[in-house]
């Protein structure tokens, strides 16, 4: 054989198993050994990733209304959203004195940004364009938007969405009761927007608007408790046949969206949550449909 071919032969030998060295090292490896490197988040007690370690910071507006905290007080474990907080927490393997509270507004809860939270439970529906600056968990509630008006003013008569044209509405900004009204009733008079429910509800009490948009278990609320002299006018109908939910509030990314993502759904399943909402949204049953 010639000297120069059997070199180049032994080269190119060479060069061939370099190269299937490399391949072997790049190829796809079995999951044992992958995990090494790229092992999910442990939902295990004790092993979750959370602001305070030992601690789990959920978030919530303030003032808290009933009925989702009863007297104000998120700690109390009291109020249909508080008593859910705390069986999620314990879902997630901690105490009630493993809880800490914090006060974070409602539209900050799901603006973009870093958050201070593990998660935030504030009657915050889940939508497509929340999703875009944080996660959710799975929905905790099903929800229906309603009108509240004053007995015998004239959006108290509406019987339908288009009775509610003409009529000037309020509700709180950032929210879907505010969407349903700019986007189902699409009224002739722009809607007046407050930062608060209770500008909303001081507004219709005052006659500054003939009626508000809040959600159902609210509307009962309102008009048993605080503003006497109104009245449900009635409830919107689901948009594209799909429920409006109410879901947990997480960090956009974060890795304790899976696991409370499974304590809602474990305490769907068990009847916790249907147990809950009976003792305290009973009440919030049944209302008109607006069509």
């Amino acid at each position: 054989m010639h000297p120069a071919r059997s070199t180049l032969r032994g080269a190119l030998t060479t060069t061939a198993v370099a190269l299937l060295a490399v391949a072997v090292g790049c190829a796809p490896q079995s999951e044992d050994k992958a995990s090494d490197t790229s092992s999910p988040a442990s939902c295990a007690e004790g092993d979750l990733a959370t602001e305070v370690s030992g601690k789990l910071t959920i978030a919530t507006d303030e003032p808290a209304y009933e009925p989702w905290f009863k007297d104000g007080k998120p700690a109390g474990g009291e109020g249909f959203e508080s008593a859910v907080a705390y069986a999620v927490a314990k879902q997630l393997g901690y105490d009630k004195g493993d809880v800490v509270w914090q006060s974070v507004p409602f539209n900050k809860a799901f603006a973009p940004g870093e958050k201070t939270f593990d998660f935030d439970i504030n009657q915050v529906s889940i939508s497509d364009e929340r999703k875009k600056a944080v996660d959710f968990s799975s929905g905790y509630y099903d929800v229906r938007q309603a009108v509240v008006a004053l007995k015998g003013s004239k959006a108290a008569g509406a019987k339908s969405v288009a009775d509610l044209k003409n009529v000037k509405l309020g509700a709180q900004v950032g929210t879907t009761s505010l969407d349903y009204i700019d986007d189902v009733v699409k009224p002739t008079e722009d809607p007046a927007a407050y930062a608060k429910n209770d500008q909303a509800k001081s507004a219709l009490k005052n006659g500054q608007v003939d009626a508000i948009v809040v959600d159902l278990p609210t509307a009962f609320y309102i008009t048993a408790a605080e503003v006497t002299d109104a009245r449900i006018v009635g409830q919107f109908e689901n948009q594209g046949g799909t429920p409006e939910q109410f879901g947990l509030v997480l960090d956009k990314g974060s890795a304790l969206t899976s696991c409370v993502t499974d304590a809602v759904d474990a305490l769907r399943e068990d009847g916790s949550l249907a147990a809950i909402e009976k003792q305290w949204l009973s009440d919030a049953v049944d209302a008109p449909v607006l069509k």
